[in-house]
């Protein structure tokens, strides 16, 4: 199997589309569907059903998209080794993060590290806390940043800085001004959550466990998919949410949106970097872990 081959499949399978594909690789749609049917004829199956405009991988091409993400990601660490060994940094590196680590840590962070290493290529794909983990599992992502640690016998996990989440108000509602509320009164105005395998959401029902209470305790109106749905959901009175501090903290400073907390009720985590227990990694991705350990002792 030749790997350009399995790159522009791969590319097909993620994006569910040919025309979508070429224009990330560069190449025109033709190309990338000789490509695929190239690799289709080789391998005596078929990879991916053409519906109307898009694509959809089939079971046999499920199963490819593993090995083949392992197989790209091994002639990526070989090429870095090589860089390595003639003492340069370079190539191209996936992170995986939810959420909150992934739209309001991660992009500084990053920012810091090409200074250091201006040669590299970072993509940095965002998905909920589940997904991140399975991406890590897959070899898809060498590393991931999370908000909480779902547990799976393949992956560990480091601790790289905590976080605090806050409930948070539009600016024109009664609570406005306050510093914090009661669990009851809390209890009795429409709630927005996180979609389950958030991270925020979890972090959320450990702390009302703690407390003796479930999400059903409250009036829930609905459940979104990201942080930005939700702030902008609150700015639209749809109701009121339980976000992360990182998320609202420039929306609460310029009085778009207030925060405050709740008596007896304390939300915090921490954001981790998961890697695969077992599953080497490519120097480049060592020295971007190295980084964030770094980064997590100084804000020690």
């Amino acid at each position: 199997m030749d790997l350009r081959q399995l790159e522009i499949f791969v590319k097909v399978a993620e994006l569910g589309s040919f025309s979508r594909a070429a224009e990330a690789l560069g190449l025109t749609q033709p190309t990338v569907s000789e490509h695929i049917r190239t690799l289709e004829s080789e391998l005596g199956v078929r990879l991916l059903d053409r519906l109307g405009r898009g694509a959809a991988v089939t079971r046999a091409g499920e199963l490819l998209v593993s090995y083949a993400a392992r197989m790209l990601a091994l002639s990526r660490e070989a090429r870095q080794a090589l860089d390595s060994f003639q003492g340069k940094m370079s190539g191209a590196l996936l992170v995986g993060a939810s959420t909150i680590p992934g739209e309001y840590v991660l992009p500084p962070l990053i920012g810091r590290f090409k200074e250091k290493f201006p040669e590299i290529s970072i993509t940095l794909l965002i998905g909920d806390t589940q997904a991140v983990l399975g991406w890590v599992v897959e070899g898809r992502a060498e590393i991931g940043v999370v908000g909480a640690r779902l547990p799976h016998r393949a992956v560990e996990y480091r601790e790289l800085m905590p976080d605090e989440e806050v409930l948070v108000v539009p600016a024109g509602h009664p609570w406005h001004g306050r510093k914090q509320v009661s669990l009851e009164e809390l209890a009795s105005e429409p709630l927005l959550i996180r979609e389950r395998g958030s991270g925020t959401r979890a972090a959320l029902e450990a702390a009302l466990e703690a407390a003796g209470l479930g999400l059903d305790t409250f009036r829930i109106v609905g459940e979104m998919g990201s942080t930005q749905a939700i702030k902008q959901a609150v700015k639209a009175g749809v109701g009121i949410s339980v976000l992360s501090r990182r998320a609202v903290e420039e929306e609460c400073r310029h009085g778009i949106l207030w925060c405050l907390g709740v008596k007896d009720l304390q939300v915090t985590r921490a954001f981790h970097v998961v890697t695969h227990k077992d599953r080497s990694r490519s120097p480049l991705a060592e020295a971007f872990r190295a980084f964030l350990d770094a980064e997590s002792v100084e804000r020690d």
